[in-house]
């Protein structure tokens, strides 16, 4: 038990050491851009295809 008290502290101080913040928060908002795009293009779909679903 004594081990993981050491084990956990040190695995975030090597975390903190490898991420660079910069890097992460651009991955986030690449991410973000493409989850966006992808949301805004099906929601144009389901509108066409409900508007041609009224029309007959």
């Amino acid at each position: 038990m004594k081990n993981y008290r050491l084990l956990l502290p040190l695995c975030l101080i090597l975390l903190t050491f490898s991420l660079s913040s910069c890097e992460l928060a651009g991955d986030i908002f690449k991410a973000g851009a493409w989850t966006a795009l992808i949301g805004v293009f099906l929601v144009v779909v389901l509108i066409g295809f409900l508007i041609r679903k009224m029309r007959g």
